[in-house]
């Protein structure tokens, strides 16, 4: 009896990940199995990178908001500091985008918590 193989489900398998490796440069969206090893390597740093985007974020509305917090004259721990103790519910974001755009409405919350 000849063997059977699923020519179908392979090729489609084969399809996907050149797919996937659409734009890549050389045999890296041409070649199946150097562009499965270069979309596997992507999905690991997308996977990585999802995590460490959050940091640099944070690090990025930290440094904002102490800008704007040592133009009134205090630093960003005694801020986050003197928020904490008046229950300000403002988070990070919120609190760089308002030192950013807003710096009277920054300044108003920094006079709220001096």
């Amino acid at each position: 009896m000849s063997r059977s193989v699923n020519a179908v489900a392979s090729r489609r398998r084969r399809k996907k990940i050149l797919k996937k490796a659409k734009g890549y440069f050389g045999a890296r969206s041409k070649v199946y199995t150097v562009a499965k090893n270069a979309v596997e390597k992507g999905w690991s740093y997308a996977y990585r990178d999802r995590r460490n985007k959050k940091r640099a974020f944070r690090r990025l509305w930290i440094a904002r908001i102490n800008a704007g917090a040592r133009e009134h004259g205090l630093s960003y721990s005694r801020f986050m500091h003197l928020l904490g103790e008046k229950n300000v519910g403002l988070n990070r974001k919120v609190l760089a985008d308002l030192a950013m755009n807003n710096p009277e409405v920054f300044s108003a919350v920094v006079n709220h918590v001096k």
